[in-house]
């Protein structure tokens, strides 16, 4: 339960004097640790039901009461919580989507981003500028999917995350595209199925096909058959630098593409075009970079795809090019009312 904002704080960085304004902008990572713990320790959730007292929070999270006011009054700052009297402090809009299950829900996400294997990664960030290469392997020993696959707890929060991201630019793509004539959909590295089963409830006429590696793909199993669509979506395990399943009328990437260089995003446009007929669409959701200085979310994970996974996020001119080397034609970008756009290729 969100409570109303009894005052008006200055929480717009552009009304401060510039000085101030890079100085937050500096303290990024504590505000984002901050905000980590406060996930991770569910102190949305204990909210709920109204405002409640630091002390007793921290009784409930087991953590110690003056230090979790005072990150409690950090977050409170940014707007994330709010202080409805000295050491009380209740739910914001902001603070709602640190709750468990509900829409809009970024609890997974923001844990992710607490992930203590990034505060390793992030100080070498200079070797990423320098060469080009992710630091990720080069500090942790790994590729960050093979870390995944070695640490299933973070694995599971990982998938929760892009399920969390995916359910506002779901329904945007369904608005934005029409997938009539579409008989069977194949979702390349669908994680959770989150997006794939928005689009087969959608479409009752459709079926789908789930794809990803063998511990996401199980994980996932479960979940569409509580959903109600084990008889229309088949679940098949594999490595989509390998090969697909063929016989799809559409090939669906939502935020696959960006994770993987040019090289390997190449192979993997290549299997899709293998496993597809002459009439079948080549479906990219993804953000596209613009030529501008407006903020947008692919400018900030741009920085993750570079440091952590390899991979980048692109502008229009280099999908076309991807596309163009790997055996499709960029037929056309259709905006969302999402940071996403579906990104549609033909087979050349």
């Amino acid at each position: 339960m969100s409570v109303p904002d009894k005052k008006d704080p200055i929480r717009d960085l552009s009304a401060l004097p510039p000085y101030l304004q890079v100085f937050f902008l500096s303290k990024g990572a504590a505000i984002s640790t901050a905000l980590s713990l406060a996930a991770e320790l569910g102190i949305a959730d204990l909210l709920t039901e109204g405002p409640k007292r630091s002390e007793d929070l921290a009784r409930a999270t087991s953590t110690h009461p003056g230090a979790l006011d005072r990150i409690l009054h950090l977050l409170s700052s940014v707007g994330v919580f709010t202080e409805v009297s000295p050491g009380c402090f209740g739910l914001t809009p902001l603070g709602e989507c640190l709750r468990t299950g509900v829409p809009g829900s970024m609890r997974s996400w923001v844990r992710m981003t607490g992930f203590k294997v990034w505060y390793q990664v992030y100080p070498e960030a200079l070797y990423s500028l320098r060469t080009g290469q992710p630091a990720f392997k080069k500090t942790v020993g790994a590729d960050f999917f093979d870390y995944l696959a070695a640490h299933p707890d973070e694995d599971t929060v990982f998938n929760e995350a892009m399920t969390n991201f995916g359910q506002e630019n779901a329904p945007a793509v369904i608005k934005a595209y029409d997938f009539s004539g579409i008989h069977k959909i194949v979702d390349v590295g669908g994680s959770h199925g989150s997006l794939l089963l928005v689009i087969l409830q959608a479409h009752p006429e459709m079926t789908g096909i789930l794809f990803d590696l063998p511990h996401v793909a199980e994980s996932a199993r479960k979940r569409i058959a509580e959903a109600g669509f084990a008889q229309r979506c088949e679940i098949v395990k594999g490595d989509f630098f390998v090969s697909l399943p063929a016989g799809g009328d559409a090939y669906l990437l939502r935020w696959i593409i960006h994770d993987w260089d040019d090289e390997r995003a190449l192979k993997i446009l290549q299997n899709c075009r293998s496993a597809m007929n002459k009439t079948a669409r080549l479906l990219l959701v993804e953000a596209i970079i613009p030529h501008e200085d407006a903020l947008h979310p692919g400018k900030v994970i741009d920085f993750d795809m570079l440091v952590a996974l390899g991979g980048k996020e692109r502008t229009e001119e280099e999908y076309s090019a991807l596309f163009d080397a790997s055996g499709f034609g960029l037929n056309r970008i259709i905006p969302t009312a999402s940071p996403m756009c579906v990104i549609e290729g033909i087979p050349k």
